[in-house]
């Protein structure tokens, strides 16, 4: 928490595949139009998701950090926008079997898919995607990592601190300062030793305080964090941040130091989520502070593991490494925080509490980390569509009914999927009569019915 006081791998049928914007996007299997004409034209995902959108300053900073020239940066882009539309649509085809998904290279240009069976490989291969068929699925290791969570409410876990799935790796990995602790956290959990390696590690994860992401704001008249996104909760405008920042009834101002806002709502530990309500002075605009600059954030679409993602904070300013697990849990000195995304990316104190975003994607906002901006170091971030689902808020974009690039309006022919609604892969919703299932979590924004958006719902 970032806010400071003032299957060990079993190689089996494999084949190499290359991202193409036209090969992984799936939009050909999107649905067809019930008429004779030919269906209409669908987006690849690289549209939706707007990855076009992508600001200088963000591209400058993928440049510097992940060695990137401007090209290759917009290309990684759209190259993870179409891999996690695949990642999705084969997560729904192979059902138990699939094994997690990443992507690799300098511009995110080769997607592989794991899978429990071996008899999945040709479908994987006819996606575009390179197959590698493993040992565990991945509901056996999300399983052995809640079981983790469990245990460490009642187990130390200060010289074990973090714990998350790797799926390139096909297991658990437990990093510990002291490898005993690791063993004693596995006992109390019951987690077969198969399912799990011990990792040996020095680093101590610790908050990082007095944290800005986008602009800053002051609790209580003292303790300084950072505005992760503007959000609103009907026509109560705000904005989400950590749970760290500050206490439900806590009061807020500005940078400037005028009255701004009261928590509503806020967990920590356990979560690291919270959301301030702001007074009629103050408006949401869908954008993150970047040295000035306006970044814009179009939607909230959860990037794949391998992904690009940069961050932004008073601090350092702007950084960017890649998303290197999800699903982490992570202990610090108040406790532990589960669910969290684990990054390649630096942090320092004052860096806390602000916005991850991935091209135009707003990712979570920063907990915590070790490590700092001149030797490295790995930091983990809230994901923001827990935030957004567990307070009712909508997330502030600039993506909106008319908007340039908006994939269109077919009217509102009925069904349960609604636009404010955070969806999880894996659900299912109706619309015009007919059934879709999410492949990537995110919450639903304006024009993006479910047959407008094939890199985020597939028709069933």
């Amino acid at each position: 928490m970032l806010q400071r006081h003032t299957r060990a791998v079993c190689a089996a049928m494999t084949a190499t595949g290359a991202l193409l914007l036209t090969g992984l996007s799936g939009s050909a299997n999107a649905g067809t139009a019930d008429s004779d004409s030919a269906p209409p034209r669908v987006p690849a995902a690289a549209e939706t998701l707007r990855t076009a959108d992508t600001t200088g300053a963000v591209l400058d900073a993928m440049r510097r950090d992940l060695g990137l020239g401007r090209g290759q940066a917009e290309r990684r882009l759209a190259n993870e926008a179409e891999a996690g539309a695949t990642a999705g649509r084969l997560r729904a085809a192979l059902g138990t079997g699939f094994a997690g998904a990443w992507v690799r290279g300098a511009e995110s240009d080769t997607l592989t898919v794991a899978t429990t069976d071996a008899a999945d490989v040709p479908a994987i291969e006819a996606r575009g995607a390179h197959a590698t068929v493993v040992d565990h699925s991945l509901a056996a290791l999300d399983a052995a990592k809640a079981r983790l969570d469990r245990a460490a409410r009642h187990t130390p876990t200060a010289d074990a601190p973090v714990w998350y799935v790797d799926v390139r790796g096909n297991t658990v990995v437990v990093e510990a300062v002291r490898p005993a602790a690791a063993r004693a956290l596995l006992t109390a959990a019951g987690v077969e030793r198969d399912l799990v390696r011990v990792r040996k590690s020095a680093e101590r994860p610790r908050p990082l305080y007095d944290l800005r992401g986008g602009d800053a704001y002051y609790i209580n008249g003292s303790t300084r964090c950072s505005i992760g996104f503007p959000v609103t909760r009907g026509a109560q405008q705000g904005f989400a941040t950590a749970g760290h920042c500050g206490r439900a009834g806590s009061s807020t101002t500005g940078s400037n130091q005028v009255a701004q806002g009261t928590f509503q709502a806020s967990v920590f530990p356990g979560n690291d989520m919270a959301w301030v309500a702001a007074n009629s002075n103050w408006t949401a605009t869908p954008y993150v502070n970047q040295g000035g600059q306006n970044v814009q954030v179009a939607g909230s679409a959860q990037a794949t593991v391998g992904a690009s993602v940069c961050r932004s904070g008073s601090t350092t300013g702007w950084h960017c490494g890649t998303v290197q697990q999800l699903n982490t849990s992570v202990t610090y000195q108040e406790g532990t925080v589960s669910g969290v995304t684990r990054t390649s990316v630096c942090a320092e104190p004052g860096d806390s509490g602000g916005s991850f975003i991935s091209g135009s994607q707003a990712q979570g906002v920063t907990s915590g980390g070790s490590g700092d901006c001149s030797s490295g170091g790995t930091t983990f971030f809230q994901p923001v569509n827990p935030i957004l689902g567990a307070y009712g808020l909508t997330l502030k974009t600039t993506t909106g009914p008319g908007d340039p690039g908006d994939p269109g309006d077919p009217g509102e022919p009925g069904g349960t999927w609604a636009a404010g609604t955070v969806y999880q892969a894996g659900d299912q919703v109706t619309y015009g009569g007919a059934t879709y299932r999410c492949l990537q979590g995110h919450q639903a924004q304006p024009g993006w019915q479910p047959p407008n958006v094939p890199a985020l719902w597939q028709r069933v």
